[in-house]
């Protein structure tokens, strides 16, 4: 595919569709690769052409990993069964299970006015596009240090494609302000891929810990990508 003749969505749903774990995992762990079942790619399919059909370049958002309740069942990043379902309006198979995360983002793209009004400027990626299971809950990439030293190789070359994709490079956002932005600052410093990263509390950590403080977060994350808009005089 042409990456120049391709839309956003186009590009999207090939890198999404073509991942592979071309790395070794410590005993115990296991990779979750959403991207292989068919069912997953003729959503991704539907959703990425539904809301990025154009070809202008977004601001990316990188949270952690997917996770086995959220995008590692829809693969599509911070978003559940629930609101692929009624707020999408993706119809799929799978079970209709919540999920933190995606909760608190659904919540914010209805402030900000809409899935299609957040896509038409941003992303949701990840610093590592597949994620990571072991004894049946979920893992962060950086949660075993042998881990992350495995897989550092394949999240630089994914995240060359993932800028390819079509990100803005002046800046991007971290969704996760203690080990994601850590990290990702830290390779980001040394491979140069965007001048600035800006981080913004994790979703789930906000509906886990401050969720009667939502309203709050919420507001701080339309104020930066706002923010972030006017600084790029994107209109």
């Amino acid at each position: 595919m042409s990456n120049k003749k391709a839309t956003f969505g186009n590009r999207a749903i090939d890198f999404l569709l073509n991942l592979e774990a071309d790395f070794k995992c410590p005993r115990g762990v296991e990779v979750l690769n959403p991207y292989l079942d068919e069912k997953v790619k003729t959503v991704v399919n539907k959703y990425y052409k539904k809301y990025y059909s154009s070809n202008e370049k977004r601001i990316f958002l990188f949270g952690i990993n997917p996770g086995r309740l959220g995008s590692g069942i829809t693969g599509i990043s911070f978003t559940d069964p629930v609101n692929l379902w009624n707020d999408a309006k993706i119809e799929h198979p799978f079970p209709m299970k919540p999920e933190l995360s995606s909760q608190f983002i659904h919540e914010m793209f209805e402030k900000y006015g809409g899935i299609e009004n957040f896509a038409q400027h941003f992303f949701l990626a990840a610093v590592c596009p597949l994620g990571f299971m072991m004894y049946g809950k979920n893992l962060n990439y950086y949660d075993k240090e042998l881990l992350q030293k495995r897989i550092e190789p394949y999240i630089i070359d994914k995240m060359n494609l993932q800028i390819r994709i079509g990100a803005y490079t002046e800046i991007a956002i971290c969704l996760g302000e203690g080990q994601n932005y850590k990290y990702f600052k830290g390779l980001n410093d040394q491979m140069k891929w965007f001048d600035e990263i800006i981080p913004l509390p994790h979703p789930r950590f906000v509906f886990q810990y401050k969720r009667k403080e939502k309203e709050k977060f919420i507001t701080k994350y339309i104020s930066t990508l706002n923010s972030i808009k006017n600084l790029l005089e994107i209109s």
